[in-house]
């Protein structure tokens, strides 16, 4: 079997907005490790704490910093075209046009052969994989990727 192996710089941003009810709030720079195969794909996802310059300075400046100082676990999860877990459904849902949501193009999945997409993932079982990319790099990464693959999908 071939695997790819994808990593995708998600950039930081600011959503900020005086007005509440637009109000999307900030994000840092994040890292998606994807291991892609036949049967679907896993991820590992880490939140760098890389934000924009202005909003690095203005919490920064303060005695008391807001943000962690630390990358952050943010999820390890899988990709499938069908469902794996008992509660995922095969039955497509309709988007708010009325579309079948697995089919919609603003919708579909990267990492599926088929576009579809049944996801699950967790902020816990990421977390180990941060002391693995922090002391063997990408290639501790892949390794632990190839692993939940294989459980996931099987051989």
């Amino acid at each position: 079997m071939v695997f790819e192996k994808i990593v995708e710089f998600i950039p930081a941003y600011d959503k900020t907005n005086p007005d509440p009810s637009k109000n999307y709030g900030i994000g840092s720079v994040n890292i998606r490790f994807v291991f892609k195969g036949d049967k679907g794909a896993v991820q590992f996802v880490i939140g760098t704490n890389w934000h924009l310059p202005h909003i690095q300075r203005q919490f920064f400046d303060k005695p008391f910093p807001y943000f962690q100082l630390q990358p952050m676990a943010y999820d390890l999860g899988y990709h499938s075209d069908k469902p794996i877990r008992d509660y995922q459904s095969d039955v497509p849902r309709k988007d708010e046009n009325g579309e079948d949501e697995f089919t919609t193009p603003s919708r579909e999945c990267p990492y599926t052969k088929s576009g579809r997409c049944f996801y699950d993932g967790s902020t816990l079982n990421a977390e180990p994989i941060v002391e693995v990319l922090l002391s063997e790099g990408h290639e501790g990464v892949w390794r632990e990727l190839e692993k939940y693959y294989k459980d996931i999908f099987g051989e």
